[in-house]
């Protein structure tokens, strides 16, 4: 049986009849094909996906369905279609059996309707029914019900139910509305819609942000790429048998020297050695390629409707030609067009979206892992990388592999296009389109070339960015040094000279980009120009029509896509393997092994045979150790600076490479370093260390560590936020803090590298006794104690003495004694130097910081939340971004550049109109004998606009590019000189992250990113002006159209960047915290890791990148969602084009037709376009923002005064007149030091003592002008230093502060140590000088730095701060021999911390309360019996 008989039992109904649905102006399908292809294959559909959908159904079992209103009446109306179907069925079986002729059709496709209705949600889709060709009034009356209720069920289905009982989403409090999403909202993106309406109604706020999906979170995204990862290093290596040989004493016979012989055991051992690099690509490959292949589907789909549109031109300029064809024709044919363009805008953003979440995950992955690594890479590695480098990392690099992402599909994609292209252009004109493949195969080692050269600049800016970043950063750390020593210009160069390096490798860039723009832009026109002129050229009777024309010109236009997007894919992928091998090299260094520390031990503590090393490489930092350390026993180790104390830590730490020997450890273990590692966190919290908190335990810690009196002090109590390295903390503070976390974590082993150094000694013994010693806190448990302090070692169980690397004597301390050895002779030699300053209050630190500060808010008792805070977070500003932000970025170009670029924009678009209108006038020359008079003009003049076009386009690369480095480095230079010029409270309350973050990924958009969206914008710009102007010369009714579409495109656009720029600054304000903790952390591995923390600071680190991906992620929807309604505009003016040039067909040129409609066709793309480039540009412009905000910031005085009066050699005598001077550290505060009258004659050595609180500290900061006067004045030499300018003071007095971070200059080295010898040959023993020298290389006491830069100066007035506290008693005696005999002539003002030092000074200043309290010689101040006799004699000294 045939399918006509099938269809109705006489044949009258044939399947198919083109007379019927084509070729008649009344067109209509047959009842047979409505009744059978269209019930049926969406039946089959179902069927065949259900197995399917079955499937996904059991995988995503989330809960129980919620009975809503909603889903009830989706069940209601799902069963009442499925009654409908049922009636027809019964009703055909009913007319049958009353003897009525029925066809199998009107049986079989009901039936087979009713069956698939049983499944669920089949009403969701819509269908088409069946009404024979006579009305029955039963099957009428039906088939409208049934339609009705269809619409209603398609209406339904677009709204969403709520989420299931009990599942996930119902938990969260903000959740993501994407999970719960209808299919339609899902497709338009419609789910974001209440997000982009609250933030047009308001600025976003963190609340708004809805959870991040579970599959983008760190928690799952990080694991996977580390799993792979790890598999793919296990791939390259194998297992090789390596031989030991392990040194082993006979039990029996000498040699003949009475040395015992040694043997050696032969070990065999297996060991992994690598055979190649581990492939990171492969690992990101196998994690998220799977969820990519799904873009690569919607691609495929999208580049296949991509040649829709030119070959519906095709039809509707041989249409317009065609006078006899039917009218609807030209409207199915614009449907269809604006249904195609449609599906392809969906398709395409869907696209998107998969592509941006999986960069979105790929960034939180490779963060995640870079992270991961930093925790368990070896020092030796660590040096490798500095901090600069590892902060690149995660944010250039990570963001590199996110832009590839989007476009990587390219590189298969460009190819198909160019095929499909060529193949419709074959079919148009035939062999004369090999021309154009001939040029564009030319193209091709053209683009290799600049993407090679790229690719070598790109290594060489990388390089410079990351110097700039690191010095930046030491820069940033060590602030306070570099504005005392007057240091900030020498520092501005050194960064501006690797800044004109980098700026050199840009502009070549730069050159290559004009380059390589010039080629994309005039690619499809010359491929153009050449088809053309073979075509017409090589056979007079070819005849260039508009259908050839302007379909060759649509099908150009898509060729241009591919041709302009492989070079930048390609360059974009050479940045990415430049980053791919750093992120290679990075995580494939080697990690801190795991088996250096064994566990458990046998004793608390050993090391047997062991030497260490700090890289495998190096020789052995510590040989020959051999110690065993019983449980709970106090060890005291001993030596030189530089003997290998803090080194013997880390090796029981496990932080060293062993080279020999082994180390064990019983129990857990607590770790002090000797620099204090302080969290940006409350006091608290750096003590609680992420233990739950005990309230007896905790009071017990505090009261022991002394911090009582501090936490009175400080403004929010233990609720006080510590800045950034504890910046608002005395260094003694920050080690207590430092101690009292380690005491709190009650662990069975506690390591305490030298923490006693930096408190004054009544502090250090109080703490001994409380915590450290026999009957303190850690009585029982192990301690091992690093201490240049004398007086502790009688209390300790064992004593080792440390000499280069090596134990040289161990034993107790009367067993050392007695032994009369090195350590005898050392403590004969330095018990009577070593004196205690025993201060009443206790807690007594008071550094060149702000601890006097602190004691302000004692008075006030100001305990308040606002008080407790310090730094400020990166704040996120509200509101369109200002036109002064634009005009701020002209002026840093140059405003004559700036007109003579958007000049030439204008001539390159008004001659690309020009070339293609002539084009189209050429298409309607009259045919007269077969061929097209004036060709060749039209050809010449076609070429030379075209040629015009291509010096524009290469003029205005450049310009715009060259102006881009200049802005660049202008707002660079600025931003460094306003960043130098801020006063130190300004880095106390900026967190260092937030100025990383401008120096590095600001700087790098407008680097790279801002003039390149410039290019884009204004192309964009003139493209879409130029659309519509070709349009409405073609079609004047279009004018009535592109009004209130301009509206509704203007209020999209608005509606969408109120929301979008606010979630870009969210997004760059939740940025810094990421950058900000991997810095702390950096700096606090071995803490983090002797404490066993891991997990807990990448757990943070984790919920930082959430946090910061929690803003991404909904404005690269909110793209998607603009994508959508724009490109809906733009498919509306392409519908309208067609749809006014079929209705005006009659007076249309096909030429002007074809011109319109191909522009029409482009519209979409340009208008997608703008508006990307528009809200990119302006959320991108953010940067310059940002930028200059620091330029309105508060700044210090002038550095230098133009017309400066100073004497070249002042101060000459050092001569310091101090009268009523007062100050206070914020204008909201009391005075911390006031009515201080002070006169100190050149010369005079005088001593600064106090209590905490004093005001010591506040002196120094108001002598060199860090903080400036409140009342009062400081005369040196008898000029007012308020009148000079900052350097003039600061370069002619001298400071060795209390906390040195900054290293010399290298070069330096040299001449600064001649000048140590020059000074020091004469006075000081050759063995000493020596010693000088070796600390010098060594690095190992900053102290002694800042000595030879003291001496190095040479100026008549030296201030000394607290400058011998972290210092053994040799070293100690050698700086204050240093300063007796080489500053015998200066003004000497010392912040005294043991009083033995200044005993011998000419005066001394007793400050009290922030007032003058004493002021005299040290023996008539012991003679009046005030505060300093009281100090003198609790110290023993009177």
């Amino acid at each position: 049986m045939g399918i006509d008989s099938f269809c109705s039992l006489d044949g009258s109904d044939p399947f198919w009849d083109w007379n019927r649905t084509w070729q008649t102006h009344n067109p209509d399908l047959t009842p047979c094909f409505q009744n059978t292809v269209l019930v049926w294959i969406p039946c089959l559909y179902l069927w065949l996906f259900a197995p399917f959908y079955i499937l996904y159904l059991k995988r995503n079992d989330r809960g129980y369905i919620c009975m809503t209103h909603l889903n009830r009446a989706k069940t209601v109306i799902g069963f009442t279609l499925w009654l409908i179907c049922w009636a027809d069925v019964f009703y055909s079986f009913w007319e049958r059996s009353h003897g009525a002729a029925i066809a199998p059709v009107y049986l079989v496709s009901p039936t087979m309707l009713g069956v698939t209705m049983v499944r669920p949600g089949f009403h969701k889709r819509k269908f088409s029914c069946f009404l024979p060709a006579s009305v029955n009034v039963f099957k009428y009356t039906t088939f409208y019900i049934y339609y009705t209720m269809l619409l209603i069920s398609l209406i339904l289905a677009c709204l969403s139910d709520q989420p299931p009982l009990f599942s996930q989403a119902v938990k969260d409090s903000n959740p993501c509305p994407e999970s719960g999403a209808s299919f339609l909202s899902r497709i338009t993106f419609w789910w974001i819609t209440g997000l982009m309406v609250t933030g047009y109604k308001r600025p976003l706020e963190e609340k708004d942000l809805w959870s991040l999906n579970t599959e983008d979170k760190s928690q799952r995204v990080v694991p996977q790429l580390v799993r792979r990862w790890d598999q793919e290093c296990n791939k390259v290596k194998r297992p090789v048998d390596k031989t030991l040989y392990s040194p082993k004493r006979a039990a029996r016979g000498e040699k003949k020297d009475g040395q015992p012989i040694e043997e050696s055991e032969i070990l065999l051992a297996k060991t992994l050695q690598k055979t190649g690099e581990p492939s990171l690509f492969c690992a990101l490959c196998r994690t998220f390629g799977p969820y990519f292949l799904v873009s690569s589907l919607y691609k495929i789909i999208h580049d296949i409707l991509m040649f829709v549109g030119p070959e519906i031109l095709r039809l509707l300029i041989q249409f317009v030609n065609d006078s006899s064809a039917p009218t609807w024709h030209g409207y199915f044919y614009t449907t269809l067009l604006f249904v195609c363009t449609c599906v392809q805008t969906l398709i395409l953003q869907k696209y998107f979206h998969v592509c941006f979440v999986t960069g979105m995950r790929l960034r939180t992955a490779i963060v995640g892992a870079v992270y991961r690594k930093a925790l368990v890479i070896t020092n030796a590695a660590r040096r490798t990388s500095t901090v600069g480098e590892i902060v690149n990392l995660m944010s250039v690099d990570a963001q590199r592999f996110m832009d590839l992402i989007t476009y990587i599909n390219m590189i298969w994609s460009a190819p198909l296009q160019v095929i499909l292209a060529l193949y419709f252009l074959w079919q148009n004109l035939g062999p004369s389109v090999l021309a154009g493949v001939a040029v564009m195969v030319l193209m091709v080692p053209v683009n290799a070339v600049i993407a090679m050269k790229t690719k070598t600049y790109q290594v060489a800016q990388m390089k410079s960015k990351d110097n700039r970043i690191k010095l930046m950063n030491e820069v940033l750390n060590g602030i306070k040094v570099l504005k005392l020593y007057a240091w900030e210009l020498a520092f501005k160069d050194k960064v501006s000279a690797i800044r004109e390096s980098e700026l050199r490798v840009l502009k070549k860039t730069a050159y290559l980009g004009a380059v390589s723009t010039f080629t994309w832009v005039c690619a499809p026109f010359l491929v153009a120009l050449s088809t053309f002129a073979v075509y017409v050229l090589m056979d007079e009777h070819n005849i260039l029509d508009a259908q050839k024309a302007f379909v060759s010109l649509a099908l150009f236009n898509i060729l241009r896509f591919p041709l302009n997007m492989l070079p930048m894919v390609i360059s974009s992928m050479v940045q990415a393997s430049v980053s791919m091998k750093r992120l290679r090299v990075f995580l494939s260094h080697e990690e801190l092994d795991e088996d250096n520390v064994e566990r458990p031990a046998i004793t608390a503590c050993e090391i047997v045979d062991g030497a260490f090393s700090w890289s495998k490489d190096d020789s052995p930092t510590l040989k020959r150790i051999h110690v065993r350390i019983p449980e709970g026993a106090l060890v005291a180790v001993v030596g030189h600076v530089g003997s290998g104390k803090s080194s013997l830590l880390s090796a029981l730490l496990g932080e060293m490479q062993k080279q020999e020997g082994s180390v064990s450890i019983k129990g857990s273990v607590a770790y002090v370093p000797q620099q204090a590692w302080i969290q940006n966190a409350t006091l608290k919290d750096n003590i609680l260390f992420g233990r739950d908190a005990k309230d007896s335990w905790y009071q017990k810690v505090v009261e022991a560590c002394a911090l009582l009196p501090d936490l009175e002090i400080l403004p929010g109590g233990d609720l006080t936020e510590i800045g950034e390295k504890g910046v608002n903390l005395s260094g003694g503070q920050k080690q207590r803090v430092s101690v009292a976390r380690a005491i709190y974590c009650n662990c069975a082993v506690y390591l305490l590298d030298d923490p006693l150094s930096a408190v004054d000694a009544h502090v250090g013994k109080h703490i001994f006794e409380k915590v450290i010693g026999p009957q303190g806190l850690l009585q029982g448990r192990t301690r091992v104690l690093v201490t240049h302090g004398l007086s502790f070692l009688p209390q300790a169980d064992l004593i080792l003495v440390m000499v280069d690397g090596e134990i040289t004597e161990m034993g107790s301390y009367t067993e050392l004694l007695g032994r009369q050895g090195a350590f005898a002779e050392f403590l004969r030699t330095y018990t009577n130097t070593e004196q205690e300053e025993v201060e009443e209050s206790v807690g007594g630190e008071a550094g060149l910081l702000i601890s006097e500060l602190l004691s302000c808010f004692h008075a006030s008792k100001a305990k308040s939340t606002e008080a407790a805070r310090l730094t400020e977070a990166d704040k996120a500003n509200t509101g369109r971004v200002k036109l002064s932000v634009f005009w701020e970025y002209m002026k840093a170009i140059g405003l004559p550049l700036s007109i003579f670029s958007i000049f030439l924009f204008f001539c390159h678009h008004l001659s690309s109109l020009g070339s293609n209108y002539w084009l189209s006038l050429w298409t309607d020359d009259p045919v007269i004998n077969n061929t097209q008079p004036n060709r060749e003009m039209r050809l010449g003049v076609y070429g030379a606009l075209g040629l015009t076009q291509g010096i524009a386009v290469f003029c205005y690369s450049v310009a715009v590019s060259v102006g881009g480095i200049l802005a660049s480095r202008y707002l660079h230079q600025t931003m460094l000189y306003n960043v130098l010029r801020s006063p130190m409270s300004f880095f106390e309350r900026t967190p260092s992250g937030n100025l990383v973050n401008r120096f590095a990924k600001e700087t790098d958009t407008i680097d790279s990113v801002i003039p390149s969206i410039i290019k884009m914008f204004m192309g964009s710009m003139f493209n879409v002006l130029g659309s519509c102007a070709v349009i409405l010369i073609a079609t004047p009714l279009v004018a009535i159209i592109i009004p209130p579409l301009g509206l509704l495109y203007f209020f999209v656009q608005r509606f969408y960047v109120a929301s979008s720029r606010q979630l870009k600054r969210l997004e760059s304000v939740s940025r810094s915290p990421v950058y900000t903790h991997f810095n702390e952390t950096l700096l606090g591995t071995s803490v983090i890791r002797a404490f066993g923390e891991q997990q807990r600071f990448i757990r943070e680190s984790d919920g930082r990148v959430d946090h910061n991906q929690k803003a991404y992620f909904p404005s690269i929807v909110a793209n998607r969602w603009l994508a959508v309604r724009l490109e809906f505009v733009g498919n509306c003016i392409v519908a309208f084009a067609a749809l006014f040039a079929v209705m005006a067909r009659d007076s249309l040129s096909p030429g002007i037709m074809g011109l319109s409609i191909s522009y029409a066709l482009q519209v979409t793309t340009y208008l997608n376009w703008l508006v990307r480039m528009s809200s990119e540009l302006e959320t991108n412009i953010v940067a310059v923002e940002k930028v200059k905000e620091y330029g309105d910031t508060e700044k210090e005085a002038e550095w230098r005064l133009e017309h400066s009066t100073l004497p070249a050699g002042w101060p000459t005598t050092g001569h310091i007149e101090i009268r009523n001077f007062g100050l206070r550290y914020r204008e909201d505060l009391e005075l911390a030091i006031s009515d201080i009258s002070v006169n100190i004659e050149g010369g005079e050595k005088v001593g600064i003592v106090g209590r905490t609180g004093a005001g010591k500290s506040s002196l120094t900061l108001g002598l060199f002008r860090i903080i400036e006067a409140a009342q009062g004045e400081i005369c040196v030499d008898g000029v007012n230093i308020a009148e000079l300018g900052l350097h003039e003071l600061r370069s002619r007095i001298t400071i060795i502060p209390q906390v040195p971070h900054l290293n010399t200059p290298k070069q330096c080295w040299g001449k600064l140590l001649l000048k140590v010898m020059h000074y020091n040959i004469s006075l000081l023993r050759k063995k000493v000088t020596n010693y000088i020298t070796k600390l010098l290389f060594m690095g190992s006491n900053n102290g002694i730095k800042y000595l030879a830069r003291a001496l190095l100066r040479k100026t008549k007035i030296l201030v000394l701060d607290e400058a011998t506290a972290a210092v053994d008693l040799e070293t100690d005696n050698l700086i204050q021999s240093t300063i007796r005999t080489q500053f015998e002539d200066c003004t000497v003002l010392t912040i005294a911390h043991r009083l033995n030092t200044i005993m011998d000074y000419t005066r001394v200043l007793v400050l009290d309360k922030g007032q003058m309290a004493e002021f005299d010689s040290p023996s008539n101040l012991t003679a009046k019996k005030g505060i300093f006799y009281k100090m003198a004699k609790d110290s023993g000294l009177v």
